[in-house]
């Protein structure tokens, strides 16, 4: 249910909680302290955007803001949606600010970014699902920096005619929505979604614009089992999608979701190899692999390895 107050554990608040087992050496990174770090978090909140990077407690975030890379999280910091994986707060959303994809804009140049993720938090409130701030923060990127490749990763849209229709059009190179898990997990983990749903918006996506890199993702950890994964990317190599990103579940706070285990480093790289025998253009798979974690480099490799195929056809 919304509330008008959000909270950052939405339905979990009345279990008991769910301590998480002690991180592995692989798991664990350097608490951020570069300039550049401190640099990339004034430019943001200077111009009043939210990033997933802090929203969601990315674990990545000291490296990546020491590169001046972020993951801008459009549409506010407050989900309509409580997904037992995430730490986006839920409840009832503000206004849509009209200025964000201006600021946004500005950001991308002052950040000097090559390449740019925009996302945002589920607004089922809004009759396109937020479909047209995403179309306009396309547009002011591409007006004030044409040559910034742009990446967005969408909610599903359920219920929302003509949502994606118009995300395409307005020409993304990468457009993402992540599976997030098996779909045997969904009533627990993703409990407002639906996998076939989700996995028809990507299949959707390419058929609307076959030049789309098109990408998904999902968590492991959360006692999903190898052969459901295996299936995953069978679905989504039906559904013609380029990259598949996989990585480890880290539980935000003893509220949500609790960690099932830690996958061995030895087992996401076997994912990745068995992914790109599937046919995925790229697969990101490593503890740490994150949807937007080096997108810079990794649509660099989509080019090439669009480029590669094309050759050999």
């Amino acid at each position: 249910m919304i509330t008008d107050a959000p909270v950052r554990h939405p339905e979990k608040q009345h279990r008991p909680d769910n301590p998480s087992p002690r991180k592995p050496s692989w798991i664990r990174v350097k608490a951020p302290t570069s300039p550049a770090y401190g640099e990339t978090h004034r430019i943001i909140r200077e111009h009043g955007l939210h990033t997933v990077c802090e929203e969601a407690g990315c674990p990545n975030i000291g490296e990546c803001w020491a590169k001046k890379h972020a993951t801008v999280m459009i549409l506010g910091d407050v989900c309509t949606r409580a997904c037992a994986f995430c730490n986006v707060a839920t409840g009832k959303p503000g206004a849509v600010n009209p200025h964000e994809p201006d600021n946004l804009a500005e950001t991308v140049v002052k950040l000097g970014l090559k390449h740019v993720v925009i996302t945002s938090v589920d607004r089922d409130d809004l009759d396109d699902g937020g479909a047209h701030q995403f179309v306009r923060c396309i547009e002011r990127i591409r007006l004030a920096a044409a040559s910034t490749s742009i990446e967005i990763l969408v909610p599903d849209f359920r219920h929302k005619d003509g949502a994606l229709e118009a995300v395409v059009a307005a020409r993304p190179d990468v457009f993402n929505h992540n599976l997030e898990t098996v779909p045997r997990l969904y009533p627990g983990i993703r409990p407002g979604a639906r996998y076939y749903h989700s996995l028809r918006l990507l299949d959707r996506a390419k058929q609307i614009d076959a030049r789309l890199f098109t990408k998904s993702g999902i968590m492991v950890g959360l006692g999903e089992t190898r052969a459901e994964v295996l299936q995953v990317m069978d679905d989504l190599r039906s559904a013609d999608v380029d990259f598949l990103t996989i990585g480890q579940y880290l539980q935000p706070t003893p509220k949500h979701a609790a960690i099932d285990r830690f996958v061995e480093p030895s087992e996401f790289e076997e994912y990745r190899e068995v992914g790109r025998a599937k046919g995925f253009l790229l697969v990101a798979s490593s503890p740490l692999t994150r949807s937007s974690y080096h997108a810079d480099r990794d649509f660099a490799a989509l080019r090439g390895a669009r480029l590669e195929q094309l050759a050999r056809a």
